[in-house]
């Protein structure tokens, strides 16, 4: 939503692409600073103040408090007079068509989740106090989308059939790297699993975005364009993720590994004692993650023109660490096989999440941001 408001505000100013949501136009000499951080604020602030009570949020006035004193520190960087008086109201403009186009749309619903205890559905684990690991964001399921027509639109094509031997293939593959204690997995892969899973992400290629922004000195209108694109897609592809976990309702490696002769397929052994090195509260198929990397890499390999440029990611999980690579479907690669060695996903749910979230971008590079003739 911020993203998208960000650039319809600069949109209006000096129109290059389709706009999003706001046709106006604006004076050609308004502040587009200030009219970034006027419409990054009012959306920001907007949801901020618009969560519902029954979601936990401990930091709702200190998060409202440092927006208000990041926004204030930006408009005094700019001097007063015209241009900034009117990039505040193009800001104020693209927020309010963001705000008021995203009325209802079924943010914070209830779950879709229906609870199924026949082999290959997903069982959630259980808290300390013996309470269900229900998934927090299950409602992204039924969210409106920004770009796609439906929250089903591009459905995978699903999991491998239990008996198969596609299955039994993944099943072996994860159940011997992916375990907590696994000696078949590296220490070196252990690290990569461990780094991925504190770099998600959303947190992970808008870092990498704006470097590549600040390297290649990309203006405000094009920056606006990149992060628009890669956050309206990316959240397409999280709806649509969301959508088919729950459709698909596939159980993790370590339901499956645990329950494996339940599972009709002879090439799979269950061992009751299998964990995984990492673990996550809702179904499998398929991968949060690789929908998520696989639409905002393909942006950023759009955006720049090419698969080859230099970028580092940095991680939660190490602080001071940076993996750096030299092509984004290197980094994919690797992606696709953390989520193995982590024990969070069989090979196919990586890779068909991928596609999902590079058929998202197709269709937004089809039906969106097209230049101004």
């Amino acid at each position: 939503m911020t993203q998208g408001a960000v650039y319809d505000a600069i949109n209006a100013i000096e129109p290059r692409h389709q706009p999003y949501l706001l046709a106006t136009h604006f004076n050609a000499n308004a502040s587009k600073e200030a009219a970034a951080a006027t419409a990054a604020y009012r959306v920001l602030s907007n949801i901020v103040s618009t969560v519902p009570a029954t979601i936990p949020f401990p930091n709702r006035a200190s998060l409202q408090a440092s927006l208000d004193a990041a926004y204030a520190a930006s408009l005094d960087a700019i001097p007063n007079g015209p241009p900034k008086t009117e990039g505040i109201n193009a800001g104020n403009a693209a927020a309010d068509a963001m705000i008021t186009a995203r009325q209802n749309d079924r943010r914070f619903g209830p779950s879709p989740w229906v609870p199924n205890y026949e082999p290959g559905h997903w069982q959630p684990l259980l808290n300390p106090d013996g309470t269900l690991q229900l998934d927090p964001t299950a409602w992204v399921a039924n969210v409106r989308p920004f770009l796609i027509r439906s929250s089903s639109q591009f459905r995978t094509d699903g999991p491998n059939t239990l008996t198969s031997t596609a299955y039994a293939e993944d099943f072996n593959e994860v159940k011997a790297l992916g375990r907590v204690d696994s000696t078949t997995r590296t220490p070196e892969q252990t690290h990569i699993a461990i780094f991925w899973q504190g770099a998600p992400p959303p947190l992970a290629w808008n870092g990498v975005a704006r470097n590549l922004v600040e390297q290649y000195a990309i203006d405000i209108g094009d920056s606006a364009l990149l992060f628009a694109m890669l956050n309206l897609s990316a959240a397409d592809s999280a709806i649509n993720c969301w959508n088919d976990k729950y459709y698909w309702d596939f159980w993790r490696p370590w339901t499956a590994i645990q329950r494996a002769s339940e599972d009709g397929n002879p090439d799979t052994d269950p061992d009751p004692s299998w964990t995984a090195l990492l673990t996550a509260p809702y179904p499998e198929h398929p991968s949060g993650h690789l929908s998520g990397d696989g639409a905002h890499l393909e942006v950023l390999q759009m955006f720049f023109g090419t698969d080859k440029i230099r970028f580092g990611v940095i991680s939660s999980r190490f602080p001071g660490e940076t993996r750096y690579f030299d092509r984004f479907s290197d980094a994919l690669k690797e992606i696709i096989d953390a989520r193995i060695w982590a024990g969070l996903h069989f090979r196919t749910a990586d890779v068909q999440a991928k596609i999902l979230g590079r058929k998202v971008v197709h269709y937004m590079e089809k039906h969106y941001f097209q230049p101004v003739q």
